[in-house]
């Protein structure tokens, strides 16, 4: 039986290097060292990708003091956890969303296992650096400690954010090394079929597109939206009033496709023609414009058959052969179905045949503009969050649910999307993926991500919200908002939609250290710092914390299906149909084990998991040493070999 330690690799998020460095290997392994160390023998890597490699030190780039460290931080693996709160949640039990509180940085690391390669959707509104206090100020030594200190979880030793101002000379460089890493590992989650969509103004928009240009791939970009506002202000500029921010999109791969758009009332009035099947409009079927003519394609010269028998052939009002919009077997096939409409026209004295194609409007999207002018405006956010708060503005300029909704038509049409917002703010994102469910029945999930910031009774443009959270006895910060409007939308959305039997709930999990003391010996106390580690899992946390840390650190959905049950008394746990299976007892005698491990045997024949069950027990609750072999020994007779402890 394996032990699961601090130190272990098991006990920490993704090692994104380890990956790295494996895929290299598999494509390459000749350009390997021998040996234990396995170095990257980069002078024959050079060769074998066969293209001259350019070494100059000047190159096409974006460069900033931190920019090293950042890419470090990324790929440094977080030694955190996410603690569960089924008192904050809303049905926790069944529902598959998730609301997190914590640094985004240290739960995009967490995510890593769980949940790489299948986000669907990622949305996020950063801040905007507009020389405000700085709330990511990354810790590169500890970055746990430093988020506990940033929301009053510990002593700060009187540490204090400074302005992100122009003059401090870092005004770009704070904001770029904040951005960095969060993108990169925002990266590694998207599905193959994924994209992600940022809000942001003009202040970072030309430094955002060069560094998603590096993390993306240039060949991914998919375009910068300017979305018209509704609250013109002069921010920002120094002559020119500023109605729009901006949306830059970019996806996972550069064949990844956007889907269409719903047509507006004004779109579909130029649908002026019904039938039995419903609007439609037409549209010639002979080539119009460029390239029209008979000599640029040939097959698509051919007589169709009128009403009357008559072979009409594409002429040009010119008098020129010019050509049909598709070839035959493709008319032939609009014929079939029904997509063709002749009209019989007086032309120079005389009746003639003209044939069109047919259009119809239901199920019609269209392209995507890059100008996004006739959505709900921030107004309009401002005054529906305001109501949904009784009254009460607690958040500055949240973003339109129309908005939110807009993006999720053209990036998570897939009902079965998971959504990520890692800067979560307000919550819209998480109340427009609920309303759009309701509304096509999907089971789309969202993972938001919030730091619990803490609210400023003091300051004027944080007062409303602060008394806002001492009324409803939550704690002052920002995340605790986002959890009710969660609450309140879902409510609201009941309401207004009685026969919608959808998800509207939440889990909560919590960023902290993680449940497994970590091996701090003591040079002048060798013998107390072994027994202080003879539980190597911490006194104050719960069994419920350390399976989601299991959970977490074995790459299973947090929102995976759970069972419980009583076996030779102790409390057994099946995570995912057995695919993990938990007794984190702290007691397990000589006597039951026997029976504890034929137990589980059989309870796992009945579960029949599709790959291979994680067998994980508390190495403190064995008796002796004899105990735990014994019962790793029976359970791998039976063919559960992965035991481990922790």
């Amino acid at each position: 039986m394996n032990k699961i330690t601090a130190d272990d690799p098991q006990a920490r998020s993704a090692d994104v290097v380890a990956q790295n460095i494996a895929q290299l290997k598999a494509l390459f392994p000749d350009a390997f060292t021998e040996g234990t160390s396995g170095g990257v023998d980069f002078d024959v890597l050079k060769q074998l990708l066969g293209a001259p490699v350019d070494e100059r030190e000047e190159k096409y780039g974006l460069n900033w003091h931190g920019k090293r460290a950042a890419r470090r931080l990324a790929l440094t693996p977080s030694l955190g956890t996410l603690r569960p709160c089924p008192e904050e949640s809303v049905d926790w039990d069944t529902t598959q969303n998730l609301m997190i509180e914590g640094d985004n940085l240290e739960v995009l690391k967490l995510l890593q296992k769980s949940y790489a390669g299948k986000v669907k959707l990622i949305y996020i509104d950063p801040p905007y650096n507009t020389g405000k206090d700085f709330v990511y100020p990354d810790d590169f030594q500890d970055n746990i400690r430093n988020y506990l200190e940033l929301t009053g979880q510990v002593d700060s030793n009187g540490r204090k954010l400074s302005s992100n101002t122009e003059a401090s000379g870092r005004f770009h460089t704070d904001w770029l090394n904040m951005m960095y890493p969060r993108l990169r590992l925002a990266r590694n989650l998207l599905s193959p079929l994924g994209a992600i969509f940022i809000s942001i103004d003009d202040n970072e928009l030309a430094n955002l597109k060069v560094v998603c240009d590096e993390i993306f791939g240039q060949e991914c970009y998919a375009g910068c939206v300017a979305r018209v506002t509704g609250t013109p202000t002069g921010g920002g500029f120094r002559a020119l009033v500023n109605e729009t921010d901006n949306v830059l999109i970019y996806l996972k791969q550069p064949d990844v496709e956007i889907a269409g758009v719903g047509f507006s009332d004004d779109d579909a009035a130029i649908y002026d023609k019904e039938d039995a099947t419903g609007k439609y409009l037409t549209r010639s079927l002979r080539r119009t414009g460029g390239e029209d003519r008979r000599e640029d394609r040939p097959s698509m010269y051919y007589p169709v058959i009128a009403p009357d028998g008559q072979k009409v052939y594409p002429i040009a009002p010119a008098g020129y052969e010019s050509r049909w919009i598709c070839g035959k077997d493709r008319y032939e096939e609009m014929v079939e179905a029904g997509l063709i409409e002749w009209q019989q026209v007086t032309k120079d004295g005389r009746k003639c045949w003209q044939v069109y194609q047919k259009f119809y409007l239901e199920g019609r999207l269209k392209q995507p503009s890059n100008l996004w002018d006739e959505l709900e405006g921030n107004k309009k956010a401002t005054r529906d969050l305001k109501a949904l708060f009784d009254g009460h503005k607690v958040f500055s300029f949240p973003k339109p649910v129309g908005l939110m909704r807009h993006i999720l038509e053209m990036a998570a049409t897939d009902k079965a999307s998971v959504v990520l917002d890692f800067f979560a703010g307000s919550g819209t994102m998480a109340q427009a993926v609920t309303e759009y469910n309701a509304a096509d029945s999907g089971s789309r999930r969202y993972i938001m991500v919030q730091l619990p910031e803490p609210l400023d009774p003091e300051d004027k443009d944080q007062r409303i919200a602060a008394d806002f959270c001492r009324k409803h006895k939550k704690p002052l910060n920002i995340a605790e908002l986002t959890k009710e409007r969660l609450r309140r939308a879902g409510k609201q959305l009941r309401k207004e939609n009685p026969l919608f039997k959808g998800d509207t709930g939440f889990r909560v999990f919590k960023l902290d250290s993680s449940n497994i003391e970590a091996w701090q010996p003591k040079r002048d106390d060798l013998p107390g710092t072994l027994a202080a580690h003879v539980e190597h899992l911490k006194a104050q946390r719960t069994e419920s914390d350390i399976l989601y840390e299991l959970l977490l650190k074995l790459g299973l959905d947090l929102a995976v299906p759970m069972e419980q049950k009583t076996i030779a008394g102790k409390t057994v746990h099946s995570v995912g149909a057995g695919a993990l299976i938990v007794c984190l007892d702290k007691k397990i005698a000589a006597k039951e084990v026997e029976r504890l491990a034929l137990g589980i045997v059989e309870w796992h024949k009945k579960l029949a998991p599709a790959g291979e069950t994680t067998l994980v027990f508390r190495d403190s609750a064995f008796a002796d040493d004899v105990a735990k072999t014994n019962l790793t020994a029976i359970l791998q007779q039976h063919g559960l070999e992965n035991v481990r402890s922790i």
